[in-house]
């Protein structure tokens, strides 16, 4: 049965600072925001390597996959996928 209710995705985002040239992962459900947030120094984790350049995103069903992919991109099996993913932009 199709539900007609819309769902609400959930995102997993990476950010590269032009500043210390690191990535930096997170996820949110609304991706637009939270990117201006991460620009306009609003996030305290964030706010000292600014600017940022929004380089790779996936969305997730729920609240708790995103969760889960985020932690798992921040392991070494994760960092490992995201630079095989990202190899040409973060090359060239």
């Amino acid at each position: 049965m199709i539900s007609n209710q819309v769902k609400k995705f959930y995102y997993i985002y990476v950010l590269k600072s032009q500043k210390d040239k690191k990535l930096y992962v997170g996820y949110t459900n609304d991706l637009k925001s939270r990117f201006e947030q991460h620009c306009k120094g609003q996030v305290s984790s964030t706010k000292e390597r600014r600017p940022f350049e929004l380089i790779y995103s996936e969305a997730c069903l729920d609240k708790h996959d995103a969760m889960h992919r985020e932690k798992y991109l921040k392991t070494a099996y994760g960092k490992q996928f995201l630079r095989s993913r990202l190899k040409s932009y973060l090359i060239g």
